[in-house]
């Protein structure tokens, strides 16, 4: 719970450093004192974007900081799923603006990322401000009450996860429906296209090797000249180099008997002979072989600029992406011939989620429908201790189609007497009805989550005496089940009830107008709840009564 408030430099408040408490505080103060300011202070530490106009005028930076005790809740998961630094004595969150339009934030020292910050924001406090009276009127709003206090968030998620899987199936059985149609619109079109491509008769590297071969025979006249140059130089009956070498061997060879150095040398001889030989060979067989035929030139150039023509013509660069497109091309009619086929199988694997979808859904609108039947009775107790004893309240729960929250529509009725007909709470509702329905529905909430803090900001709206009173004793037995709960309120009836009383002041000072919030002694609270119920001037009787609703 809320240990500590540090608030610098924000709007009118220039520092403000306070201590709370466990159980039920309350905080008054007159309207324009301050008590919004604060509650915003504490909205930006719960993740609220931020406005430079928030920081207090001359001021380069403001900060506010926040101490929890945590000790009593089981948070540490959060801790160490995103490797903050735990201590369930003492957690920190900070938040920080700059006049140049910075924010940072941090919890326990370690900065983090804003949504973060919410994401702990949200286990830590519950603020009630008077405009989340209007969520009454808001489905989603109503149908969250009703999930919180089934806690049926095990079955919720489950029946989340089948549903995407139906949405993503559902989605692709459109659109395979969808290319199926526009196929068969375009079938004469896609047939063209696959008989051009089967029969040009395309195989990989085809063109690449037609490539090589106009080339080589495009030049034939000098290949076939170097290559005669070469055999000569080799083979000539006069100057061969291969005979040559022969003579040259045997000369060697001759004197082998009286010079024995010679024989290495013959040796060596031979070999580049049988080389040379080999390659002279190897010439004249290219040489024999090599012949210049115009008309295969033609059919090869032909063929080539066959391949070019397609290539362009489907705006690919290879054959072997025309290939590609031919096997795409008849993929798309065998599917267009067995769609109907395609279609069915999917259709099936769509109906099947569905059905899985269906009995997720029951079981949750099951859940559902229990905690609907426990909120009638208990919200009939409560709203006739808040005095409405003909008050009822029912949930209504209608089928729906499947979406992702379920097959519910629900919807909370109210009627303020027998005679009466049930209608939608925020149609038929008084602004002190709603604020009792409100308080009701907050304090059933508080039972089945432990959140640590809970702040009303003048949930009492609309109501006064005895009621209110009854309202604060709520709030107090809230405040009595390790939980802190603090009212904002300008009815005595409220504050004198609460364990620790703060109020909220606005000074005029040389520097400006600034507010501070303060904690009231005994004899400074007898003196605010009179003020509360006389004004001003506080009389003798206001300060006896205000004794009697401290029970002094």
């Amino acid at each position: 719970m809320l240990q500590q408030l540090y608030i610098k430099n924000f709007t009118l408040i220039d520092e403000l450093d306070i201590r709370l408490h466990p159980g039920f505080s309350v905080i008054t103060g007159e309207t324009g004192a301050g008590k919004s300011i604060i509650l915003g202070a504490i909205g930006l530490l719960l993740g609220q974007r931020a406005d430079t106009k928030s920081i207090k005028q001359g001021a380069d930076r403001c900060v506010i900081e926040a101490h929890f005790d945590l000790s009593r809740y089981d948070m540490k998961s959060f801790f160490d799923e995103n490797d903050i630094e735990y201590d369930d004595k003492d957690t920190i969150i900070r938040r920080e603006l700059t006049a140049t339009g910075k924010s940072r934030a941090f919890i326990n020292d370690t900065p983090v990322a804003l949504s973060m910050l919410k994401e702990l924001g949200d286990q830590l406090m519950d603020i009630h401000s008077q405009h989340q009276n209007l969520l009454l009127n808001k489905q989603d709003f109503q149908l969250n009450v009703v999930d919180i206090l089934a806690q049926d968030t095990k079955e919720v998620a489950a029946y989340q996860k089948v549903f995407a899987q139906y949405q993503q199936q559902k989605k692709a059985l459109e659109t395979l429906r969808e290319e199926i149609e526009r196929n068969r619109q375009n079938v004469d079109f896609l047939q063209f296209q696959f008989d051009e491509l089967s029969e040009s008769k395309l195989t990989k590297g085809e063109q690449e090797e037609l490539e090589q071969q106009s080339d080589t025979m495009s030049h034939a006249e000098e290949i076939k000249t170097a290559l005669y140059e070469t055999d000569n130089a080799l083979n000539g009956d006069e100057t061969g180099v291969v005979d040559m070498i022969r003579k040259a061997s045997n000369a060697l060879g001759s004197i082998s008997q009286v010079l024995p150095d010679s024989e290495e040398l013959v040796g060596r001889l031979d070999s580049c002979r049988i080389e040379l030989k080999d390659i002279a060979d190897e010439v004249r067989r290219m040489l024999n072989h090599t012949d210049f035929d115009p008309e295969e030139l033609d059919v090869i150039n032909n063929r080539l600029d066959r391949l070019y023509e397609l290539e362009k013509k489907y705006h690919v660069e290879t054959v072997e992406e025309l290939i590609s497109l031919r096997d795409q091309l008849q993929q798309q009619l065998n599917n267009i011939e067995n769609s109907d086929e395609a279609v069915a199988k999917k259709e099936k694997e769509v109906e099947q989620l569905h059905t899985i979808c269906q009995e997720h859904a029951n079981k949750v609108t099951k859940l559902r429908q229990t905690i609907a039947k426990q909120m009638k009775s208990q919200m009939a107790g409560r709203l006739e201790a808040l005095g409405m004893p003909h008050a009822r309240f029912e949930v209504s729960i209608t089928t729906t189609e499947l979406g992702r929250n379920g097959q519910d529509n629900v919807s909370f009725l109210f009627s303020a007497n027998t005679s009466t007909p049930l209608q939608s709470v925020a149609q038929v509702a008084s602004g002190g009805e709603i604020a009792r329905v409100m308080l009701s529905l907050k304090a059933m909430i508080s039972g089945a989550v432990k959140l640590p803090t809970i702040i009303f900001d003048e949930i009492d709206t609309g109501v006064s005496g005895k009621i209110a009173e009854k309202m604060a004793q709520i709030m107090q037995e809230m405040g009595q089940t390790e939980r802190q709960v603090i009212s904002i309120t300008h009815l005595p009836q409220i504050a004198a009830l609460g364990s620790h009383h703060y109020k909220v002041s606005k000074e005029e000072t040389p520097q400006g107008t600034i507010s501070q919030m303060t904690e009231l002694t005994p004899d400074e609270r007898i003196n605010e709840i009179a003020q509360m119920l006389s004004g001003s001037n506080i009389s003798k009787a206001a300060i006896d009564n205000a004794k009697q609703l401290l029970k002094l």
